[in-house]
């Protein structure tokens, strides 16, 4: 078989395999109560969902709002769009309560932000673009499942990227000891970022998630798996100054940054592709990572953010937010929680250690 038709085989089959992963409905699937049975049938097959018959029908209404919401917004010109997801079938308070954490509430509980140094108010040249995911400094795309542990995973991409700058090592670190075992935090029912940073630098490190792997839910805190596993360590955390999307500029040209959003608007939750400008608030709801910023061809500027809703949701698993909007919090609150960690070298052992190895063994420490 010559090379041309070796691409061409590969090329079909990719497009093959997106066909299969993809959804979407046509403006015939409206026209009746029928055809959107039909639409529902396919997406409950696709999605492998499963309902008792009086269950079906419930879900079947709660389907076709969201189904008509969703063509609405497509019909409109506006610069993203909207596609029926996994969500597609969940009301908007089920999905609010499995899917998102009350990040402001917590703030509440624990009073108001921290007061740090901003090291990162020293960079004064910044690229047009930046998109960490291309420095090899952002792994793959998680999903949380039905636990509210947005925070964790918001947390962790700040840490799996500073780690990967500073020793030159991309590791896969565990959320789930994030859930189990940072007591100042609310595992499934919520937490800040801002805790999180302090638990790692407290605790002595932060194992891999091969070690203490993602259970989507509150476990007591497995030492044995915190004994002998390997670690990765930061020194501290600091926060953006809030309301400054210039400096979340400078921060996110130095590293990932955790920030926490506003996650309620309906469209948000079927976002597909292109920027994000619909409508939110800034009730902090939901905790993502800023990996990333640049602008489209037309001058739209946005946010590269990684979110944890899995690879089946918006652009891969991420969404560009609007950047430089005419509102000091940002769009969705993205400027009022934001923080990064500290990593001041490029072992991971306690400090002062003259260790060369990228990353340590807790038994070691």
């Amino acid at each position: 078989m010559d090379i041309r038709k070796i691409i061409l085989v590969v090329f079909s089959l990719a497009l093959v395999f997106r066909l299969a992963e993809s959804f979407d409905y046509h403006e015939s699937d409206l026209a009746s109560e029928e055809s959107m049975w039909d639409l529902y049938e396919r997406w409950r097959s696709h999605h492998r969902v499963a309902h008792e018959p009086k269950e079906k029908q419930r879900r079947f209404n709660v389907f076709k709002e969201n189904l008509k919401l969703v063509h609405k917004v497509n019909q409109m010109d506006k610069p993203y769009k909207l596609k029926l997801n996994k969500f597609a079938d969940m009301t908007h308070h089920e999905f609010m309560s499995i899917r998102t954490s009350k990040v402001s509430h917590y703030r509440m509980l624990r009073g108001p932000r921290r007061q740090t140094e901003f090291s990162h108010a020293k960079t004064d040249t910044l690229p047009p673009s930046v998109d960490w995911r291309k420095k090899g400094a952002v792994t793959n795309i998680k999903d949380q499942g039905q636990c509210g542990s947005c925070w964790a995973f918001s947390t962790v991409v700040a840490v799996e990227g500073i780690n990967k700058i500073k020793t030159g090592e991309l590791v896969n670190l565990s959320e789930q000891e994030l859930v189990d075992c940072d007591k100042d935090n609310e595992g499934c029912n919520g937490g800040l970022m801002e805790q999180a940073f302090e638990f790692i630098k407290d605790s002595d490190g932060l194992t891999t998630e091969t070690n203490y792997p993602y259970k989507a839910k509150d476990d007591p805190c497995d030492s044995s798996k915190l004994r002998n596993g390997p670690v990765v360590l930061i020194d501290g955390y600091e926060m953006v100054p809030e309301k400054d999307e210039k400096a979340l500029m400078r921060a996110v040209a130095n590293q990932p940054v955790s920030i926490a959003i506003d996650a309620g608007g309906r469209d948000f939750k079927f976002y597909s592709e292109g920027v994000y400008t619909g409508d939110c608030g800034t009730e902090l709801n939901h905790g993502v990572a800023v990996v990333g910023y640049g602008s489209t061809i037309d001058g739209k500027k946005y946010w590269i953010v990684k979110n944890s809703w899995g690879e089946d949701w918006g652009e891969n698993g991420y969404i560009r937010l609007e950047r430089d909007i005419d509102a000091e919090e940002g769009l969705c609150g993205l400027t009022l929680e934001a923080s990064y960690p500290i990593k001041l070298n490029s072992n991971n052992n306690k400090k002062g250690s003259s260790s060369s190895s990228s990353f340590k063994r807790r038994d070691e420490l």
